[in-house]
């Protein structure tokens, strides 16, 4: 199965976070799932550590070598069949309101390139998509 990482799901694995929960492990660690990140994780976290190397002390370059030569994680890049998919990408009236652009792109990626959505963010369970794996 192929699983594309939510930005927080990425670093707490790369930095073997104990906030990672045990299930998220599992998943990232079998060995018939391919794990892929997004070039749009690395544009979330580079924007971050520009606005507050407190809170994000790890820089795009940084997470995107350890994602590479340590973990293993192949990277996978944006393209306009993910945009496409933002008109699909719906909530119910009654969910609590989203308004993170990088999860909503980061899902509709997901979608467009047949992946499963790994997260832990529990707005996002709110989406009327099939593809989202929450732990």
């Amino acid at each position: 199965m192929k699983i594309l990482l939510d930005t927080h799901i990425l670093i707490w694995s790369l930095m073997n976070s104990p906030n990672l929960p045990e299930k998220a492990k599992e998943i990232i660690n079998d060995p018939n799932n391919e794990i892929y990140y997004s070039v749009i994780s690395l544009w979330e976290i580079e924007i971050k550590h520009i606005n507050n190397p407190m809170l994000m002390p790890y820089s795009a370059a940084a997470i995107e070598r350890v994602s590479n030569e340590t973990a293993g994680f192949l990277l996978v890049q944006f393209t306009s069949k993910s945009i496409h998919k933002l008109a699909e990408l719906t909530r119910p009236d009654s969910a609590p309101k989203h308004k993170d652009p990088f999860d909503r792109i980061l899902i509709c990626q997901a979608i467009a390139e047949d992946m499963k959505f790994l997260t832990h963010d529990s707005l996002i369970a709110g989406y009327n998509v099939k593809n989202i794996i929450f732990v």
